[in-house]
């Protein structure tokens, strides 16, 4: 399908992603509808403006209304989602997902899924410290990173429109990964640098920190204040690949100890410059 302003899109799930795509594509001239748990989180949508309508029953006409579906749910939400309602999808809906892993769900769906409706699973590579509809700022996808992870059972059809998908919503950058390769990736520059944040706020709780600490230590564990229902399921659903990378990691930061120990200030600065070079290839782009 090709998306196009009488393309009807729902989204399921006003969180804070949920709510960012919506804001986004009604800001395009899309029309936009959504199923969601929280009545208080559609009357929030609609004197926004984010949402031409909303429910919190999942019915056949709403289902069925929608070209195009957007789910923003926990993986194991979503999963059952698809068994009790896809027998509502009209023929030819393409579904899409903001899901974080991909290799236990994508291939669940996909195998489940009638044979007339097409999930294409994505990635939007800017999440925020809080939860809710009411943080939502589509804002956030401007320079951010967007990623397409197809199967062999995705049409190029559904990959070009999900990529599509992720201009229209103002992401600079658009990739195609398998999800294999995906939740590897995620393993490293999303899950483990969440584990780290966590890690650092728990280490040490003296009293009064909070009076002393300068920006780096905020800008650091900015994602602490994370949302543990949702972050504890990714990590389980990730545990092997997210194994790998927190022993990647304190093989690293014991080298550095070390280093520290054995007052190895030259291996020291060789490591800080050889992180400096890096870090200057994750900067957005302008």
């Amino acid at each position: 399908m090709t998306i196009d302003k009488n393309t009807k899109i729902l989204i399921v799930g006003l969180g804070v992603i949920g709510g960012g795509y919506a804001a986004a594509l009604t800001e395009k001239g899309y029309t936009v509808g959504c199923i969601t748990k929280e009545q208080k989180d559609i009357d929030y949508a609609l004197e926004k403006g984010m949402i031409s309508f909303g429910t919190t029953e999942v019915d056949e006409a709403t289902v069925s209304w929608a070209d195009l579906i957007v789910f923003a749910l926990y993986p194991t939400v979503f999963i059952d989602w698809i068994e009790k309602y896809q027998r509502y999808f009209k023929p030819g809906t393409l579904i899409t997902d903001v899901t974080g892993v991909k290799g236990s769900v994508v291939s669940r769906v996909q195998s489940m899924l009638r044979p007339d409706v097409e999930f294409i699973s994505a990635h939007p590579m800017a999440g925020r410290e809080r939860s809710g509809v009411e943080y939502s700022d589509p804002g956030v996808f401007k320079g951010a990173n967007y990623i397409v992870t197809p199967t062999e059972k995705n049409s190029d059809e559904a990959i070009e429109t999900c990529k599509n998908l992720g201009k229209i919503l103002g992401f600079a950058r658009i990739s195609v990964l398998s999800p294999d390769k995906h939740d590897e990736m995620i393993a490293f520059l999303s899950q483990l640098t969440h584990c780290i944040a966590v890690t650092l706020m728990t280490c040490n709780e003296a009293e009064g920190l909070e009076k002393y600490t300068g920006d780096s230590f905020r800008d650091l564990t900015r994602i602490a204040k994370i949302n543990d229902a949702m972050w504890s399921e990714l990590f389980l659903m990730n545990k092997d690949a997210l194994l790998r990378e927190m022993d990647a990691f304190i093989n690293e930061f014991e080298s550095l100890r070390q280093m520290l120990i054995d007052g190895d200030r030259e291996g020291m600065r060789a490591m800080m410059r050889r992180s400096t070079e890096r870090r200057s290839l994750f900067d957005k782009p302008a």
